[in-house]
């Protein structure tokens, strides 16, 4: 989905496929686009019908490996995630065969959103382990290191910033639970899926920097997992869908706007 001009706002989606005969050629640019380079397939949001404006108009199509003129671009070099294949993806007069358009023209956007809040939960899933994690090792640290004859951990300003933090991470557990129970019910839960993915994501990342912090120097050291977490956890807040437009969802889904 996301475009070089277009990422949380897809009505600005500009890459086009138009019907050739029994093939689409389709003509834009991706970016951030996981698994981009070792992919075999990649499904592709595009504009299928012209005249239709912001988020209508808007199909999937499968691209194989091998369709002439799809090219991929560089490995994206990304401040952490380093393990993930983040790519750029190019498509100049790409064509694929018309039976390769997923679901109905123009349905694309309705599809997307069927299937977001899905991705957007499985986000809220990886900021949690990620919180429980750092804090886990954090309590583990401070316990061992010493400073001025006793426990970092300790000392009460420290103590009461890991209980603030354990507090966050019990709450961010208890209403993921729920609402994973809630979507394997096949409840509609993009309200509650949004306000997760945003604040379980900004929960993580102030974990992430207490935890740092509570490490002292030994946190800015690549040796130590904490260092590592704090570069990873920070995008959750923006992928699939940022944290802005997560509130945006919910307040509309609320009738706020």
């Amino acid at each position: 989905m996301s475009e070089p001009d277009a990422g949380s706002d897809l009505a600005a989606l500009k890459t086009r496929a138009e019907r050739d005969g029994d093939a689409y050629v389709i003509n834009g640019a991706k970016t951030f686009i996981s698994n981009g380079i070792q992919a075999d397939l990649v499904i592709v949001a595009c504009r299928t019908d012209r005249n239709a404006r912001g988020s209508r108009g808007i199909s999937l199509i499968a691209v194989e490996r091998d369709a002439p003129g799809f090219k991929r671009g560089r490995k994206l070099e990304k401040m952490g995630l380093h393990a993930a294949d983040t790519a750029e993806l190019f498509f100049e007069d790409c064509r694929v065969p018309a039976t390769n358009l997923l679901g109905v023209e123009s349905g694309g956007f309705r599809h997307m959103m069927e299937h977001l809040q899905q991705e957007r939960l499985v986000s809220a899933v990886m900021a949690q382990a990620m919180a429980e994690a750092m804090l886990d090792m954090t309590i583990a640290y401070t316990r061992e290191r010493k400073a001025f004859g006793k426990p970092v951990c300790a000392f009460q300003h420290n103590a009461f910033r890991i209980v603030d933090m354990a507090t966050e991470v019990r709450l961010g557990r208890t209403f993921l639970d729920r609402l994973t129970g809630r979507h394997v019910a096949g409840e509609d839960v993009v309200t509650d899926v949004s306000m997760a993915k945003a604040w379980i994501a900004e929960m993580a990342n102030r974990v992430a920097y207490q935890c740092v912090q509570l490490h002292g120097g030994y946190g800015y050291m690549e040796e130590y997992p904490i260092c590592r977490f704090s570069r990873d956890v920070r995008p959750v807040s923006i992928f699939a869908g940022t944290t802005e437009i997560m509130k945006l969802i919910a307040a509309r889904n609320l009738g706020l706007l």
